[in-house]
């Protein structure tokens, strides 16, 4: 029998083939081996405002006013934030910024100094 790959959502190991696509059956997520590849590498690229390709410990600048939820001031244009980590997700940037403490950030709001 032929052991097939587990499961890239939810890791597991309970896939079946269905045609052309392996299917979990306990998230429901379809796949092919070719999406798994691309999507693994595509995942690990983010880039800045103006294309440039960010990599964790990079030092960032913020390109805009960004406003703070549940904070009474924002985060000014031109702040300096050092030594980012990347993660999966929406915000894909996260930091630790002075006066405010760990953020998550969007790339798109940063431009890499």
């Amino acid at each position: 029998m032929v052991a097939l790959p587990n499961c890239p959502k939810c890791n597991s190991e309970y896939t079946y083939e269905d045609r052309d696509l392996f299917v979990c059956p306990e998230c429901a997520y379809e796949w092919t081996l070719e999406s798994k590849n691309e999507e693994c590498e595509e995942e690990k690229i983010i880039k800045d405002a103006n294309g440039n390709v960010l990599n964790d410990g990079d030092t960032i600048i913020i390109i805009k006013d960004l406003k703070v939820k549940g904070s009474s001031s924002d985060l000014k244009k031109g702040t300096k934030v050092k030594n980012i980590r990347l993660v999966d997700g929406d915000h894909n940037i996260d930091c630790k910024i002075d006066g405010f403490g760990a953020m998550q950030l969007k790339s798109e709001f940063v431009k890499k100094s």
